[in-house]
């Protein structure tokens, strides 16, 4: 049963055909990988004062016990960092997620059994800094080219999320590599561990989970493992790669979907239909704009297609909002109470007449209201996610108002060059 929730099939008989229904089995494998990307922000440091500052609170093997996740059955076996570029400053490198494996040992055999494998998972934060923010906003595509024989220039990524897996903190003293070294030396050093020790044949299989920006990364990760073929066992056995996507947004063209799936790659897309960041790149060339159907319901790929973002994978849709705070439509929590509550009703106010949060969970037979009651530290933290995103698009208008300025002045001159020519006659 692991393979068909980890998408063999295409998760079909799992998600419902209206993407508003899921399997049992796979809701719950959903949250739990969702509870083990939240460790993310729950370990990152984020207080300027802090020694840790940009990184993990926690020495690694101690992570998942400080978050309350000692009996989730993995071990965290490497931290990731990335290293966003600042402008003209150089690239400083900033915690962004952890690599942990189950089943290391004998001693895990009740993990082994409960899962049906040894499971490597990659956890990515989403976007929470400025220099962050601005990598996502570089929406232009360009090239992938991660297989040094045949860099298929027609798999094309978003730029900004492609630096910032490509990109290494240069004349760091703890010599850092780029995230994409990090990671597939990390996954090609527990493949190999797991054909060592296991005398007989062991099934494993390799998920990667990510939030907003992280999902981005979890994607581009696992193109990255399946083209260079990093996840072949033996001469006929792959290891299986799946994405759990959590509010991602577009990473990249239709033959960057087309390559992953060829590859085998699997991708489900939790997605809140209020949530802006799932829309975008994109907002105008995507998978609508791409292809227009004509006579006998045959698509025409139109000519700029290949220059249209489209999301890869299968879609779960969630709908829920918050009225005190907009920027909890995107928060990773937000949708983990929306898998865990699949009927969720609407209220505006309780007893006392205040504003509270409100959540439209997966549609159901016989809704009931919800109210989510936070507190203090939790309403803090998503102050500072919105902070966060308010400042980051601060930071995105102040850095393209030039290029937008540039764009306006090309387009009045070459109106005004072809009114003068026969052009308009």
């Amino acid at each position: 049963m692991w393979r068909e929730i980890q998408g063999c099939n295409d998760w079909q008989g799992l998600v419902g055909p209206a993407a508003s229904w899921l399997h049992p089995l796979l809701r719950g494998e959903i949250i739990r990988y969702g509870e083990l990307l939240a460790a993310c922000y729950k370990a990152f440091d984020v207080d300027p004062s802090s020694s840790r500052h940009l990184h993990c609170k926690f020495a690694r093997d101690d992570m998942l016990r400080n978050l309350g996740l000692h009996h989730s059955g993995y071990r965290v076996t490497k931290y990731i960092y990335a290293s966003p570029r600042e402008g003209a400053a150089a690239p400083r490198s900033r915690w962004i997620g952890y690599v942990a494996v189950s089943a290391l040992s004998d001693d895990d055999a009740e993990t082994k059994t409960r899962l049906g494998r040894e499971d490597i998972v990659v956890a990515f934060r989403g976007t929470v800094t400025s220099p962050e923010w601005a990598a996502n906003f570089m929406s232009s595509l360009t090239p992938a080219g991660f297989h040094p024989l045949d860099p298929r220039p027609g798999v094309q990524v978003e730029a900004g999320f492609l630096s910032l897996y490509t990109s290494q903190e240069s004349g760091c003293r703890f010599g850092l590599r780029s995230c994409r070294e990090q990671l597939l030396s990390e996954v090609s050093r527990l493949l190999r561990k797991n054909k060592k020790q296991n005398k007989r044949e062991i099934d494993v299989s390799i998920t990667l989970v990510g939030h907003s920006m992280g999902s981005s990364l979890a994607l581009l990760l696992a193109y990255d493992i399946c083209e260079l073929g990093i996840n072949s066992l033996a001469a006929s056995t792959v290891a299986p790669v799946t994405v759990f996507s959590f509010g991602g947004p577009r990473v990249g063209n239709s033959g960057f979907k087309r390559r992953c799936e060829e590859l085998g790659v699997k991708v489900l897309r939790v997605v809140n239909v209020n949530d802006p960041v799932t829309k975008l790149p994109g907002v105008f060339l995507n998978e609508a704009t791409a292809r227009v159907l004509v006579a006998g319901n045959e698509e025409y790929e139109m000519p700029w297609s290949c220059s249209c973002y489209v999301h890869v994978g299968v879609e779960v849709a969630l709908e829920f909002f918050s009225i005190q705070n907009p920027g909890w439509v995107h928060d990773l929590d937000g949708y983990i109470v929306g898998l865990r509550c699949p009927n969720v009703g609407e209220i505006n106010e309780n007893d006392d007449g205040k504003e509270v949060t409100v959540l439209s969970g997966m549609n159901a037979t016989k809704p009931y209201n919800f109210a989510l009651n936070l507190s203090d530290d939790d309403q803090l933290l998503m102050d500072d996610d919105w902070n966060y995103m308010v400042d980051g698009f601060a930071d995105f208008l102040a850095m393209h108002v030039t290029m937008v300025s540039k764009s306006a002045l090309f387009l009045v001159l070459l109106f005004f060059y072809l009114s003068k020519t026969s052009w308009f006659e």
